[in-house]
C-alpha cells in the first residue's frame, strides 16, 4: 500500500475581479470567504482546443466561463502569443464562439458560433479583424477543415430525410379548434438521443463552401451517416473521413471505414477490414494516411491503436502495437512523425512516435477540461518545436502551457483571481491490493482544508461513471466543495477502468456491476480507516451513470454506509438496454447475448435483484429528459425502496439529459443536495 502527496505550486494573481460571494449555509463547518463554496462555480474558467498559427508564433484557443446570468457555460475565443504574452479577446460576447482553425498561410481563422443561428461557420481576415459569415445553413456546422490551398472549408452537417412509414388521411380541423399536436412516427433503429431526444429523421454528410463565402456543397450521399474528422489531400481535391456505410449498420456497434470524396462527390474506399477505422489524418506530402483502429471483438472494451497506411490503402502498419493503452488525437510532424494522446494511469500525456516506432513522451500532467469531477481531459496543438497543452492540477482547472525544446512555460492563469485566495482540499495517492483476489488499484483521496491528521473524519466514496473511464488528481468543483463541508472524499479507478490496459479494462466483462468492484471500493476505504483518515462510523457512498449503478449495487451488498446518493443509475438492465441511447452497443459488447435469451445475467447485473437487503437511506437524482439512463430506472428503484420501508427521496432535475451537472446551477444543485442529504444522517 502506497501513499503520496500531490503538490501544487501557488501561481501569482489576478487577471479579474471578484463577483461578491453569497454564503449558503449547507456544510457541516462554517464557510467563510477562504473555502470553495456553491456560488464559486460560477467563476470558474478554463482553457481548451489551442491552435498554433503557421508562424509558430500566435495561439488561439477557447476560454470557457459560466455566465451566472443565463446559467450556462460560455465559448468565447482568445488569442495570445506563445511567449504568454499579448493576451487579449479575439471574440468574446454573450454569443458562443468555439472551433478556431487557422487558414493554411495563418492569415484567416475559421470559427463556429450561434451569433446568428444554430452553428453557423465565419471567417476572420486577422489583419483587419473583418468577419464573413459564411454560411446560413439550417442545421448546425462541425468538423470544420480547411483545404491547402487554403481555397475550401469542409465541413459536416445533417441533412433532414422525410421517413413518415404510410399516408393518414385526418379530416380538416374546423377554423379555431383547438385539437391535440400531430402524432409524431418513429422509423429508424436508432432514433434517439441523449440531449436531443426523438431524433428527427436525419443523416450526416461532408460538405464544402468556398472560403470567401458561397453556397455549401454536399458531396456524400446515401442514407448513412459521415459524421468525422475530415482531412484533405495536399492537393486540395479529396477529402477523407470514417463512416459505416453497410446496409446494417444501425445494429453494427463497432464498425467504419475510411472513405475519401473528390469535390465531385466520387467516392473511394480506403479501408474494408473488420472494426473500426476511424479519424483518418493525411501525411504533408500526401503519401501516407494515419488513422485509428479498432477490432470489432464482442467485448466492452478494446484498445484504439494507432496506424498508418498508403493512401491507396496498401501497406498497412501499426505504430503502437507494443503500448497497451489507447490512443487518440493524432496528427502528423513532417512526413515522418506523429504526436499523439495517451492517458496513463488517470494523467494525459502527449507523446511522439516516427515512423519506424521510436515513441518518446513530450507532455504529461494534460487535464483540468472537466470541472464537475476530476476525469482524464486535456487537448493540444503541435507545429515544428512547438507544443501547447492544457494542463490543470488538483486545485486549478486548465490553463495553456507551452513546451520548446523540453522547457515548459505556463502561458495562463484564468483561475488565480478566485482559487490563490482559497484554501482548497489537497490530494493524495492511494495504491492497494483489493481484498477479493489482490489487483492493484490506484486511488485519490482529498483532505479537507485545514486537515488535522490527528482526527479522523467522515467520508464520501466517489465512484466515476463508464465504468470504461478514468478519474485522475485533477481538479473537481463537485469534491472541493464537499472537502470544504468537511469531508474526506475518496475516488478511485477501480477494475474496469481505462488508462491501465485492456486487461484491467477488461476485469468486469459481463459482470458491471458486481462483487469485484465493490471489493475494490471497500478495500480503500478499509485501508483509510486503518490510517485513521476516515471514521468507520461515518461513511457515505456515490456516484453518477456506471458509478450510479456501482453505489446502488453497493448498498446491496453492505449497510456500513450511513446514506447513499445515487445519480441516474441502470438498475434493470432488462429494461434498460431497451429503452436507452446506448442500448444496441451494451447487448452486443457488455453482456452474453438477448436479454430474452440471457435474462438471468441481465437481472443479476441489475441493483433491482438487490433490493431484499438494502436499508440504506437513499436518495436518487436523475434529469427527467435522460435518455442514456432513463428516469424510468430511478423510478423503478424508488418504489422498490418505499415498499422495502427505507427511507429514500427522489430527486428529479427538470429538462436535464443524462448530464445533469451539464450547467452551473445544476452542478450546484446536485452537490448541494448530496451534502444535504449526508448531512441529515451525520
Amino acid at each position: 500500500m502506497y501513499i503520496k502527496n500531490w503538490s501544487t505550486p501557488k501561481k501569482p494573481a489576478s487577471l479579474w475581479s471578484l463577483l461578491p460571494l453569497v454564503l449558503l449555509p449547507f456544510s457541516a463547518i462554517a464557510l467563510g470567504q477562504d473555502l470553495f463554496s456553491a456560488r464559486d462555480v460560477f467563476e470558474l474558467e478554463y482553457a481548451t482546443d489551442p491552435q498554433i498559427a503557421s508562424d509558430g508564433e500566435h495561439i488561439a484557443y477557447v476560454r470557457r466561463s459560466n455566465d451566472i446570468m443565463t446559467d450556462r457555460t460560455r465559448s468565447n475565443i482568445w488569442l495570445l502569443r506563445a511567449d504568454g504574452s499579448d493576451h487579449r479577446p479575439l471574440l468574446s460576447g454573450t454569443a458562443n464562439y468555439s472551433s478556431p482553425r487557422w487558414s493554411p498561410d495563418g492569415t484567416r481563422l475559421a470559427y463556429l458560433s450561434n451569433e446568428e443561428r444554430g452553428s453557423q461557420l465565419y471567417v476572420r481576415w486577422m489583419d483587419t479583424g473583418q468577419t464573413a459569415l459564411l454560411t446560413n445553413i439550417q442545421n448546425s456546422a462541425s468538423n470544420i477543415s480547411w483545404s491547402p490551398d487554403g481555397q475550401t472549408i469542409a465541413f459536416n452537417m445533417n441533412v433532414e430525410f422525410d421517413s413518415k412509414p404510410f399516408s393518414v388521411s385526418m379530416p380538416d380541423k374546423p377554423e379555431g379548434a383547438d385539437w391535440s399536436p400531430a402524432f409524431k412516427y418513429v422509423t429508424e433503429t436508432r432514433y434517439q438521443a441523449d440531449g436531443s431526444g426523438i431524433l428527427e429523421p436525419a443523416y450526416s454528410h461532408v460538405f464544402v463552401v468556398p472560403a470567401e463565402g458561397g453556397t455549401p456543397r454536399q458531396l456524400t450521399q446515401g442514407n448513412f451517416n459521415h459524421r468525422s474528422q475530415l482531412s484533405w489531400t495536399p492537393d486540395s481535391e479529396e477529402i477523407l473521413f470514417s463512416a459505416n456505410r453497410n446496409e446494417n449498420w444501425a445494429l453494427q456497434s463497432r464498425e467504419a471505414d475510411l472513405f475519401a470524396v473528390n469535390l465531385a462527390g466520387e467516392l473511394r474506399q480506403i479501408t474494408s477490414e473488420p472494426g473500426v477505422e476511424t479519424a483518418p489524418q493525411v501525411s504533408p506530402d500526401g503519401r501516407l494516411i494515419a488513422y485509428g483502429k479498432t477490432d470489432n471483438a464482442k467485448l466492452a472494451y478494446r484498445n484504439r491503436y494507432l496506424h498508418v497506411i498508403g493512401v491507396d490503402g496498401s501497406g498497412d502498419k501499426n505504430l503502437s502495437a507494443d503500448i497497451d493503452n489507447s490512443l487518440s488525437d493524432w496528427r502528423w510532424d513532417g512526413n515522418s512523425a506523429l504526436y499523439y494522446q495517451v492517458t496513463n494511469r488517470g494523467i494525459a500525456e502527449v507523446a511522439r512516435v516516427s515512423l519506424d516506432g521510436g515513441h518518446q513522451t513530450i507532455a504529461s500532467g494534460m487535464g483540468g477540461e472537466s470541472l464537475g469531477r476530476p476525469y482524464t481531459s486535456g487537448s493540444y496543438s503541435a507545429a515544428s518545436n512547438l507544443v501547447v497543452v492544457t494542463k490543470g492540477s488538483d486545485t486549478r482547472p486548465a490553463d495553456l502551457f507551452a513546451i520548446r525544446n523540453r522547457s515548459e512555460t505556463r502561458l495562463t492563469e484564468l483561475n488565480e483571481d478566485l482559487l490563490a485566495h482559497k484554501k482548497l482540499g489537497q490530494v493524495h495517492e492511494i495504491i492497494y491490493d483489493s481484498s477479493i483476489d489482490g489487483e492493484e488499484i490506484q486511488g485519490w483521496y482529498l483532505t479537507p482544508p485545514d486537515y488535522d491528521p490527528e482526527q479522523s473524519y467522515p467520508l464520501i466514496l466517489e465512484i466515476h461513471g463508464g465504468p470504461h473511464s478514468a478519474y485522475g488528481p485533477h481538479f473537481s468543483a463537485e469534491m472541493q466543495r464537499m472537502a470544504a463541508a468537511g469531508y474526506v472524499v475518496f475516488f478511485n479507478n477501480h477494475r474496469g477502468s481505462t488508462s491501465y490496459g485492456e486487461r484491467f479494462a477488461l476485469l468486469l466483462q459481463n459482470k458491471y456491476s458486481s462483487e469485484y468492484d465493490f471489493a475494490d471500493h471497500m478495500s480503500g476505504i478499509d485501508v483509510l480507516i486503518e490510517q485513521g483518515i476516515a471514521d468507520p462510523d461515518r461513511l457515505y457512498i456515490t456516484g453518477g451513470s456506471a458509478g450510479g449503478i456501482a453505489a446502488a449495487y453497493a448498498i446491496g451488498l453492505t449497510d456500513r454506509f450511513k446514506a447513499a446518493a445515487v445519480a441516474k443509475p441502470v438498475v434493470n438492465w432488462v429494461s434498460k438496454v431497451l429503452t436507452a441511447d446506448s442500448g444496441i452497443g451494451q447487448i452486443a459488447n457488455q453482456f452474453p447475448g438477448m436479454p430474452w435469451e440471457n435474462i438471468d445475467d441481465y437481472w443479476q447485473r441489475s441493483p433491482l435483484s438487490l433490493i431484499p437487503n438494502m436499508t440504506t437511506p437513499t436518495l436518487l437524482m436523475t434529469g427527467e429528459a435522460d435518455r442514456r439512463t432513463p428516469i424510468s430506472e430511478t423510478e423503478q428503484m424508488y418504489l422498490a425502496l418505499k415498499i422495502q420501508g427505507v427511507d429514500v427521496v427522489m430527486v428529479r432535475v427538470p429538462g436535464s439529459p443524462h448530464g445533469i451537472a451539464g450547467r452551473p446551477s445544476r452542478l450546484i444543485g446536485k452537490v448541494e443536495n448530496i451534502l444535504a442529504w449526508f448531512e441529515k444522517y451525520q
